[in-house]
C-alpha cells in the first residue's frame, strides 16, 4: 500500500520558516520525481517546487528564492524548505510522487499552513 505522509506544517507569521517532510512508503522512492503543490480557498491547486529523480529542481515563480525542495533517499523523504513566508503563502500543502512514463502517480493527504500575524 502506497502512503505518502506530510508533516510540518502550522501556524508561523509573516516571514518566519517551516519545513515540510513527506514521507514515503509502498513506492521505490528513488524511481519517483517528487513535487510539492498547494491549493488555498477558492483556488485551484497548483505546482509550488518539483525535483526529479536526477535531482533537478523546479519552481513556481512566486516561491523562487524562498523555498527549497530536497529529498533523502535513503530515508525516502522529500522536503520543503519555505523562507520568508508570506501570507499568500497559506494553503494546504500536499505531497506528490511521479513515475509518469508508467502512469503512477501518488498524493498524500496535505498538511496546512498558516501565515498570519
Amino acid at each position: 500500500q502506497v502512503q505518502l505522509v506530510e508533516s510540518g506544517g502550522g501556524l508561523v507569521q509573516p516571514g518566519g520558516s517551516l519545513r515540510l517532510s513527506c514521507a514515503a512508503s509502498g513506492i521505490m522512492f528513488s524511481s519517483y520525481d517528487m513535487a510539492w503543490h498547494r491549493q488555498a480557498p477558492g483556488k485551484q491547486r497548483e505546482l509550488v517546487a518539483s525535483i526529479t529523480i536526477g535531482d533537478s529542481t523546479n519552481y513556481a515563480d512566486s516561491v523562487k528564492g524562498r523555498f527549497t525542495i530536497s529529498r533523502d533517499n535513503a530515508k525516502n523523504t522529500v522536503y520543503l524548505q519555505m523562507n520568508t513566508l508570506k501570507l499568500e503563502d497559506t494553503a494546504v500543502y500536499y505531497c506528490k510522487a511521479s513515475r509518469t512514463w508508467f502512469g503512477r502517480f501518488y498524493w498524500g493527504q496535505g498538511t496546512q499552513v498558516t501565515v498570519s500575524s
